[in-house]
């Protein structure tokens, strides 16, 4: 009971620090939406059905499928959940499996995909590796090793909250769908080609992507630890209420024990 307690107060004091890790850098985290609409707004003019592009136009049936994981404590179980979504995506083609985080690792079954790992994500370095993953993947899409990417991360819906999310990279479609009117499309001057002006915006959109959701994924860590130490509380003391009828039950028991040989005792003296 004494050891119960001591891991009570050990676990509030994590969950203290799970809490204010998690406001902290959800003040941090900064989205750039209007960067992202600013570089999809450039697809009214440009009809993506119509370019012959691995970026827009898949020309293989093989893709990559990333899953972010973590390399903190107390996430296995959304490491798990997250490398079985991954999984799950892969079932339908050939795929090459990106795990980012080295615990992931362990939920992949050895020999079942082509696995390639990358360190697990640090706020420090946060903007460098959605780069060098960007980088990673424009280079193996325009090589052919793959023209589908699909992302799978942890979303944190809330502080108590988060789910599997699984985002589309590529094939590319912009969110606004609608096209300037023709006219205006005729007008438009384009100083490069068409291929090279969505390569280029593409790769700018999956940048900044990469750097939001990488940003998400640490927010998730802190929300999935706080709700695992809150579910380990929760069985602490389920359990401690267990030892404490034992403990109160052989406490009785020895008690009665003790009046009746004392008793016994009193009586036999009395004799």
């Amino acid at each position: 009971m004494e050891f119960n307690k001591d891991l009570t107060v050990l676990i509030e004091a994590l969950k203290s620090i799970a809490i204010g890790e998690y406001y902290a850098l959800e003040k941090k985290i900064k989205f750039y939406k209007k960067y992202l609409a600013s570089v999809e707004s450039f697809f009214e003019y440009i009809d993506v059905e119509t370019i012959n592009h691995p970026f827009v136009k898949p020309r293989t049936h093989k893709q990559a499928v990333i899953a972010i994981t973590s390399d903190a404590g107390f996430l296995g179980g959304v490491n798990m959940r997250v490398v079985h979504a991954a999984l799950h995506e892969a079932e339908n083609m050939p795929t090459t499996l990106l795990v980012v985080g080295e615990r992931g690792k362990m939920y992949v079954p050895s020999g079942l995909h082509s696995l390639v790992s990358f360190p697990g994500i640090s706020e420090e370095s946060r903007f460098e590796q959605s780069i060098q993953m960007r980088n990673y993947l424009v280079k193996q899409v325009l090589s052919g090793a793959y023209d589908t990417v699909k992302l799978v991360y942890p979303k944190p819906v809330s502080m108590m909250v988060q789910h599997v999310e699984v985002v589309q990279f590529l094939p590319f479609r912009p969110s606004n769908t609608k096209l300037a009117p023709p006219a205006v499309i005729a007008n438009t001057i384009m100083e490069s080609r068409l291929e090279d002006t969505v390569e280029y915006l593409v790769t700018l959109w999956m940048g900044e992507m990469l750097f939001e959701i990488f940003g998400l994924s640490r927010l998730a860590e802190f929300s999935a630890r706080y709700f695992h130490l809150e579910e380990s509380n929760e069985k602490l003391n389920d359990e401690n209420k267990k030892i404490q009828l034992q403990y109160f039950r052989i406490r009785h028991e020895l008690i009665d024990r003790s009046m009746r040989e004392l008793f016994a005792g009193r009586a036999t003296r009395g004799r």
